[in-house]
């Protein structure tokens, strides 16, 4: 089945097409780290992380090559570095590491590769003599620039115009320019700077511009063209336009085949802070709900769609995971099918990660379980199964899910089975005691061949 993307740069969804299937290549813009990060963050790495499964999935998990950066060098952390006294190698590893855990605990499987920023400057010095050299770039009063009308095609990924690029442009005023739209490549230290935010170059200490870290990322980790860019709506100007510029203008091919973009997140914050204090960093977040349940939510809306982040989405998350991991407490006895992905969340997936139909087709295989018999039980779970590893979804072992609070669910599970006890001996006044007294807390018991287990509606 081929796997169709709706690529940013073409304006139509296409049918994807490596240029080596035996080495198919993924590069995602990754954080820069000086903070915890948004669940904003998020996004991306979940989006992306769905496609690299489904990538792996048809081509084998030894046939791709995944790689999402780490910045670790940026205004932001040299203010942060100032601010808090921390050294700058320290302050980013510390929250990096944060980072990886948080988007972990999503369950993103971590990249093939982490390029970091500083762990390439030399390729980035590299790339830039080579634009100086061909008349793309030249050294301004504050570093080099890349000429933007130096290449004819400038604009093609946003579709912007001349005076959109021009209001639009995230570069530093340079009285030595010598056209607006024209980027900072490399940036001359200045002397409050640390040491360790400064490097050698043809242009005197310095260090690299935001857009040529991930040109020359991309090209040592993956090569000169790559099958797959990605990242959030944000970046397509100016930072995916000028990376295609610095990198096409470098090596005279495109730096990517398929451009794919996420929408944004909005925070309902009316919403959210009745009783959460409208919390934002994923940090916090994963304090008061699994990572299964946000995870879950970011796939609720289709990647290329805007997605309103609330309780009341949390909420439902969380209700349709206990759903599907109680139809899995039904069948927990049951030795799954090996049967794979079933053709509907396949066929979804394929369709440029139609996430909120995938996750309706697995709805729908939950239904089914609890409708069926048990004949059919290792079928359904063992496509459940292959949905939800697909997906990254439905990884906790089900009893151990449907406990969540500890002592809550050691109380229910001694209802229920005093209630077994009692019907047992035939006390069945008893039994239909617990079962309204279980029902007044919307805690549902579901009677099988197998004995008995319960979840909350």
């Amino acid at each position: 089945m081929d796997i169709r993307l709706h690529n940013t740069l073409t304006r139509e969804k296409q049918a994807f097409s490596p240029q080596n299937p035996l080495r198919v290549t993924m590069y995602v813009c990754g954080p820069t780290v000086y903070s915890y990060a948004h669940i904003g963050n998020a996004r991306p790495p979940v989006a992306f992380d769905v496609l690299f499964r489904l990538l792996r999935l048809k081509y084998g998990a030894e046939h791709v090559v995944y790689a999402a950066n780490i910045t670790d060098v940026d205004d932001k952390i040299i203010a942060a570095s100032a601010a808090t006294g921390q050294p700058i190698a320290e302050l980013t590893a510390h929250f990096e590491r944060k980072y990886r855990e948080d988007i972990g605990a999503l369950g993103v499987i971590e990249p093939n590769v982490r390029p970091h920023a500083t762990e390439h400057i030399q390729g980035m010095i590299e790339i830039i003599s080579e634009l100086v050299a061909k008349g793309h770039a030249y050294a301004g009063q504050h570093g080099v620039l890349f000429h933007v009308p130096s290449m004819a095609d400038y604009g093609k990924l946003s579709g912007r115009n001349r005076d959109e690029m021009v209001a639009g442009a995230r570069v530093e005023v340079d009285a030595g320019k010598r056209d607006p739209a024209d980027f900072a490549l490399w940036k001359a230290a200045k002397p409050a700077e640390p040491k360790e935010a400064r490097w050698d170059s043809p242009w005197g200490e310095g260090r690299p511009g935001w857009h040529i870290e991930c040109s020359a990322m991309a090209k040592a980790v993956l090569g000169e063209t790559i099958d797959i860019h990605a990242g959030g709506l944000d970046l397509i100007f100016p930072h995916h336009e000028n990376e295609i510029a610095q990198s096409e203008c470098a090596h005279g091919k495109p730096m990517a085949r398929y451009w794919l973009h996420n929408g944004f997140l909005s925070m309902d914050a009316e919403k959210m802070s009745k009783s959460l204090g409208n919390v934002k960093l994923i940090h916090d977040l994963l304090k008061l709900y699994s990572g299964e349940t946000m995870r879950l939510a970011l796939m609720s809306a289709h990647y290329r769609q805007p997605l309103d982040w609330t309780e009341a989405l949390l909420t439902q998350s969380k209700a349709t995971l206990d759903r599907l991991y109680n139809a899995l407490r039904r069948m927990k006895d049951v030795e799954p099918a090996d049967t794979g992905a079933p053709q509907g969340v396949l066929s979804a997936l394929c369709d440029d990660l139609n996430t909120p139909l995938a996750l309706a087709e697995l709805s729908a295989l939950a239904s089914e379980a609890n409708k069926s018999g048990v004949q059919d039980w290792p079928q359904i779970k063992g496509q459940m199964l292959a949905a939800g590893a697909l997906l990254g979804l439905l990884q906790h072992d089900p009893d151990d899910w449907a406990r969540g609070d500890a002592a809550d669910a050691r109380r229910i599970d001694a209802a229920v089975a005093a209630r077994m006890a009692a019907r047992k001996a035939k006390d069945f006044a008893e039994a239909d005691r617990i079962r309204k007294e279980l029902a007044a807390e919307g805690i549902e018991i579901m009677d099988g061949a197998h004995g008995s287990t319960w979840r909350r509606l």
